[in-house]
């Protein structure tokens, strides 16, 4: 039997997921196992999770995958080719995982492997650093990059979910990993467009009110519901505004920040400390050459207190957050194989090393302030990350 993994975020669950997971299951073999490393609480585009971790992990799990770890935040919080090779990592770590899967416009793997190799080349390296040097955005840069050496064939960079895919094969190939790559052809939506299966549409859904259940599997649907009734959920950026204001304006030097370098740090410190309102300092923080994300990103890390050092290692532990029956039997397995310590007890990280011990304090203040956002005062309580166990379905 074939063990898969799946880097996601699942925020929310939707329809699209379970379609990936499905198509998945029907290329490797049906009875396949699923292992899914998912963002926590705070996502890569530099944002709270509509849902906290828990919750989505659990709809992860009814709706067809056996295992959900977390990618922990810090790691969440990098750029694309940082978040895949920091997932591609904790799959490959566990040593049970036979592939890779993943969406993309392009759906050819093999299109997408080539796209990979030319833009890992020093060619394309020094076309990157060259756009660099002209003050353009790294994205741009690469785009100029593929541009030269690929010709027409270049547009495979012009998707989110193209562009993601690449970075999961050149993380599997720079890991030497012995996962294979495999990638289900994308339909519906862009990633965080408002069409097709959108988690971005789905979100304004939660967020105004609405519940999607046309474009969401029941089961995860059913999670929603029960984490909205208690007060748990949909969670807004918005809602924390008051005390990102307040982190921010105790930040003392920005250049220690994941993604403060080419002068980014500067803005920050320009803006970040005067300005009354997030969406005012992003707005003015943001330049040609620092796109929006990656400054949201930036903000995420320095109100979490994230710095570089947090992220110069890979993850040093696998921390569970769900599994279902069939997923105790992988999780076994993957105990006699893997190189890292598999967190489900939290104050068992206190046997681990001192990178370990700072990163989970960091998770466990990040779900703190994570908390702040829920609309009801009773559930803003902090110690959540010290008491919740994972979920056994």
């Amino acid at each position: 039997m074939k063990t898969v993994g799946i880097i996601c975020e699942y925020n929310p669950f939707h329809l699209g997921h379970a379609g990936h997971i499905e198509k998945t299951k029907a290329a490797v073999g049906g009875d396949a196992f699923i292992i899914c490393v998912m963002s926590g609480n705070f996502v890569q585009r530099g944002d709270f999770a509509v849902f906290n971790k828990h919750s989505r992990a659990k709809m992860a799990v009814l709706c067809g995958a056996d295992v959900v770890i977390e990618l922990p935040t810090p790691y969440a919080l990098l750029s694309a080719g940082g978040f895949a090779k920091a997932g591609v990592y904790l799959l490959d770590s566990l040593g049970v995982c036979d592939y890779l899967s993943f969406g993309s416009e392009q759906g050819s793997i093999d299109c997408l492997k080539t796209a990979a190799q030319v833009i890992s080349s020093d060619e394309a390296q020094i076309y990157i650093k060259d756009g660099l040097s002209t003050g353009i955005s790294y994205a741009a840069a690469q785009q100029q990059a593929a541009d030269a050496l690929l010709g027409e064939k270049a547009s495979i960079f012009q998707t989110p979910n193209n562009t993601l895919a690449i970075e999961y094969i050149k993380a599997l190939d720079e890991l030497n990993s012995k996962m294979k790559p495999i990638t289900v052809f994308r339909t519906g939506g862009e990633h965080d467009s408002d069409i097709g299966y959108s988690a971005s549409a789905l979100r304004k859904a939660f967020l105004q009110g609405n519940i999607p259940i046309t474009q969401m599997p029941g089961a995860a649907v059913a999670v929603c519901m029960e984490e909205s009734l208690r007060g748990f959920g949909p969670v807004s950026i918005k809602n924390a505004e008051q005390g990102i204001l307040s982190r921010l304006r105790g930040v003392e030097d920005f250049s220690q920040i994941p993604g403060g370098a080419d002068g980014l740090d500067r803005r920050f410190l320009r803006y970040a400390k005067t300005l009354p309102t997030v969406s005012l300092i992003t707005q003015s923080i943001k330049t040609k050459r620092f796109a929006m994300s990656r400054i949201r990103r930036m903000l995420m890390n320095s109100v979490l207190g994230i710095k570089n050092e947090d992220i110069k290692n890979p993850p040093p532990y696998i921390r569970l957050l769900a599994m279902n029956q069939r997923g105790t039997e992988i999780l076994k397995k993957a105990r006699k194989k893997t190189n890292l310590p598999i967190i489900t007890k939290p104050a068992s990280v206190y046997k681990q090393n001192k990178q370990a011990v700072r990163l989970f304090n960091l998770e466990a203040a990040a779900t703190d302030f994570y908390a702040l956002a829920y609309d009801k005062a009773e559930n803003r309580t902090g110690g959540g990350e010290w008491t919740h166990s994972p979920i056994v379905l």
